[in-house]
């Protein structure tokens, strides 16, 4: 996809995100899910809509073999990373179906299977916090209790292993210590299905949006300028420009002078998944919804058109993604 930065405004009523990614064929092995390439089965078509509060996307499929296929597709959700005030809103952390993801084929629901892992820097950990019957999300409030109710060996070892710290507040009688877990939480959805030869297959999946941020503006040095490694980095991924640094400087001078000012929220969506089908998307489009005028977007597309009020389009045919959708919101600090 090649960039074309722009400034636009946009909703988001939530602190910032994480990685979604399109669907994708794969085949269940030793170790769990692996996603392969599809050399019969064709994406005809994708539609795409993101706001900061709904993702949905409708495919359409094409089984082009002179045979049915059978295959498992799959979709990975956001990592869940560990942290003890994390800068995100992670759904409901209660629910292994934390972003309340659905999806329906030809107009029927049907009910996914979910794998869900536990890493350490690249390590799988699942088996050792299963072993003491510990929930493997890192942000749900059940986790934090079985933790803290865990003996103090056990606590110790999982500290030593790296998946836990401790993080202590107070002082005397009033002082108290919470575990802290360190591990990510990586969630695959998958089902079987069967694609029949020459026929149309749509399918379509919804779910909250994962969403995380800061409290302040990030791309600007510590002078307020448009330079250093992270303002780099924001060019690259959100192809950030001129106009978008004014608006970053206005904000910091703002909360400078202790009046309103803006704070950063992100939404990615991992588009290369796209590609393991056979030849290139058909027919794509993309719509952001921004919802309020007062808030701002920057990140990457092109022949990005205004189509209402609150929506953004991009389209485009053969597409062969290249690169993840990355979306930079500045939104006011005090919306509600």
């Amino acid at each position: 996809m090649n960039r074309t930065a722009l400034t636009l405004a946009l909703i988001a009523s939530l602190c910032a995100a994480k990685a979604f990614a399109n669907d994708t064929t794969a085949e269940l092995k030793t170790g769990g899910l692996e996603f392969t390439h599809s050399d019969n089965i064709a994406m005809q078509e994708e539609n795409l809509y993101i706001s900061p509060k709904q993702v949905t996307v409708d495919y359409v499929y094409r089984n082009t073999s002179d045979k049915p296929v059978d295959t498992y597709v799959a979709f990975p959700m956001p990592d869940i990373e560990g942290s003890l005030d994390p800068m995100m809103d992670a759904g409901d952390t209660s629910s292994d179906n934390f972003l309340g993801f659905s999806v329906v084929q030809d107009g029927a629901p049907i009910t996914p299977s979910l794998q869900q892992r536990a890493f350490w820097q690249n390590i799988d950990v699942t088996d050792v916090l299963l072993d003491q019957h510990v929930p493997l999300n890192p942000l749900s409030e059940k986790t934090a209790a079985t933790l803290k109710a865990l003996p103090k060996a056990t606590l110790d070892d999982l500290e030593v292993r790296g998946l836990v710290y401790a993080q202590t507040s107070g002082d005397g009688a009033d002082q108290q210590t919470d575990w802290v877990p360190t591990w990510t939480l990586k969630s695959s959805y998958f089902w079987k299905t069967t694609f029949p030869s020459g026929k149309d297959v749509h399918v379509s999946h919804k779910y909250k949006p994962s969403v995380g941020g800061t409290v302040a503006i990030t791309y600007l040095d510590e002078n307020n300028q448009p330079k250093g490694e992270r303002h780099d980095e924001y060019v690259k991924k959100y192809c950030v420009d001129d106009t978008f640094t004014k608006i970053g400087q206005k904000s910091q001078k703002a909360m400078q002078d202790q009046q309103p000012y803006l704070v950063e929220h992100w939404i990615s969506y991992v588009l290369t998944t796209g590609a393991n089908w056979s030849g290139p998307i058909g027919k794509f489009t993309l719509i952001v919804d921004k919802g309020d005028p007062k808030n701002f977007v920057s990140f990457c597309g092109t022949g990005v058109k205004k189509t209402g009020p609150t929506t953004f389009e991009v389209h485009a045919t053969d597409f062969t993604p290249d690169r993840d959708l990355d979306i930079l919101l500045l939104t006011p600090s005090d919306y509600q």
